[in-house]
């Protein structure tokens, strides 16, 4: 298990093309490009809340190509939790990540704990859908993941996806929201902590 630091280590994993940059990207930055430009690696940072305290999101984009192997290994074995992204419009694209996945499950062990979240991109682009969403549903229940469509080009559930798989950690309080505002749901179980009933 990877050694507590100060950093929330997040890898985005999945076949060339499917928009793992452009996923990062509109998170990070907000942006969106229309070209192509394929990643050899790159780290971007984010700060966010950690236990209370603030952390830095660290959201490592990974290669589509297979030629770096060992830089995969690393990268699952540095790694908190894990985006597999596909693009719904390449049926191929979903089956390139099941040699990832088992790749996870055998350097973490025992990824019931570990948050991943598997993802199907591009749902703008409708009309040239290869895999239907029950599909991805059913691939994350069988890999015991959660599971949600996203639109990096028009910025649909993005932000929701990053949130949602820090709310997936278990072993500690992660939170995109770092200026003290509590959610509704904090607040009501802060509130139920230290009281008891007498009966």
């Amino acid at each position: 298990m990877p050694e507590q630091s100060n950093d929330y280590r997040v890898v985005v994993f999945g076949a060339g093309g499917v928009g793992k940059s452009s996923l990062v990207l509109r998170f990070v930055k907000g942006t969106f490009r229309e070209s192509y430009i394929p990643t050899v690696e790159d780290t971007y940072r984010q700060v966010i809340s950690c236990d209370k305290s603030i952390c830095t999101l660290q959201i490592t984009d990974t290669t589509g190509s297979h030629q770096f192997p060992a830089m995969q290994r690393l990268s699952i074995s540095k790694g908190h939790a894990f985006i597999l992204v596909y693009s719904i419009t390449s049926r191929q694209s979903l089956e390139e990540l099941k040699p990832i996945y088992e790749q996870i499950c055998q350097i973490k062990g025992d990824v019931e704990s570990i948050p991943i979240m598997l993802v199907g991109n591009k749902n703008d682009e409708n009309q040239s859908r290869e895999v239907d969403s029950s599909e991805g549903e059913a691939m994350a229940k069988k890999w015991k993941c959660a599971f949600m469509e996203t639109s990096a080009k028009l910025n649909h559930n993005v932000k929701e996806l990053f949130q949602e798989l820090l709310n997936l950690e278990k072993r500690r309080t992660v939170s995109l929201q770092i200026d003290g505002k509590k959610s509704k749901q904090q607040k009501r179980k802060e509130k139920l902590k230290g009281k008891c009933v007498v009966m």
